[in-house]
């Protein structure tokens, strides 16, 4: 009888040891506020609908950034439902036309995706975010500025823009544009590209138009914030991170909006959010290293 019970014994410690180690969490994702405290979904919602503007910093390669991106859309629609807009870095500000006669269903899909300019990874990473604003009948917002003016600036400063057409000028935000080199995350940049570079000119100039991009995002989106909408932006984690580049400008444009920042950055632990990537926005969604990528 105790040959069973201890051999009962035994069987019942390898069972549960197995289970255990078997029962070890695999999530996709966590959240963090700046103070790198975990933060449900809901209760960062709840912050988020309560902002005139939301940048949505990813990784664009980054699939459950995306997917989230998508479901931030959706709750935030839910919240503020004619009175919402989404924008997005992906598009130029002069496909802006056809993006609309997409949304409203006066071009088919596949002309829209012809002419528009996607980027690469658009149909797996873009098109469901775009496909909810044509279903839910809200804006879809091309912010950035056309690639051909940031190369102007880049390849001869912000000064190469001082003769443009004024139809090129609808599609750039106001100039001059003010840069300040000041700003940690453009500092961090031009000693980057410094050493990479002939001589600091070329530097600035690459600084000056990373700011134009930045400025240009900040002009459309307080366009729609200023019609009434509020607004979800998705861009690249640089262009928003450390609360500097689209959200500086937004704030000198309009001191008193409400803006809240997510960034997504990758760590191989996701219990604890590392020193480095606190305060770098509201809220931080970290994705494990391992995670697959969109390409």
């Amino acid at each position: 009888m105790k040959a069973y019970s201890l051999l009962t014994l035994l069987l019942l410690m390898f069972t549960t040891g197995t289970a255990a180690a078997n029962d070890k969490d695999k999530p996709a994702y966590q959240l963090f506020n700046n103070k790198g405290k975990q933060v449900k979904y809901g209760k960062m919602l709840d912050e988020l609908q309560k902002a005139d503007v939301v940048l949505f910093g990813e990784q664009h390669n980054d699939p459950i950034a995306h997917w989230l991106q998508l479901e931030v859309a959706k709750d935030l629609h839910k919240s503020h439902q004619q009175n919402f807009a989404i924008g997005a870095e992906m598009f130029e500000a002069d496909v802006q036309l056809v993006l609309n006669e997409y949304l409203s269903g006066q071009v088919a899909e596949n002309n829209f995706e012809q002419e528009s300019r996607p980027w690469n990874n658009y149909k797996t990473d873009y098109r469901p975010v775009v496909r909810f604003a044509k279903e839910v009948s809200i804006p879809f917002i091309a912010t950035n500025v056309p690639r051909r003016y940031a190369a102007m600036v880049s390849g001869g400063s912000l000064k190469a823009l001082e003769n443009v057409s004024a139809d090129a000028k609808r599609y750039i935000a106001p100039l001059p544009v003010q840069v300040d080199m000041n700003l940690p995350g453009y500092k961090n940049m031009l000693a980057m590209f410094g050493n990479s570079t002939h001589g600091n000119t070329k530097s600035e100039n690459i600084v000056q138009a990373q700011a134009l991009k930045d400025a240009t995002m900040a002009h459309f989106i307080l366009q729609q914030v200023n019609s009434g909408k509020k607004m979800l932006h998705l861009n690249g984690a640089y262009h928003s991170d450390n609360f500097e580049g689209i959200g500086w400008y937004l704030k000198q444009g309009n001191p008193q909006l409400k803006t809240m920042t997510i960034t997504t950055v990758l760590q191989e632990d996701l219990d604890k959010l590392t020193d480095e990537n606190k305060q770098k926005a509201d809220f931080i969604l970290v994705v494990p290293v391992s995670m697959t990528r969109t390409y």
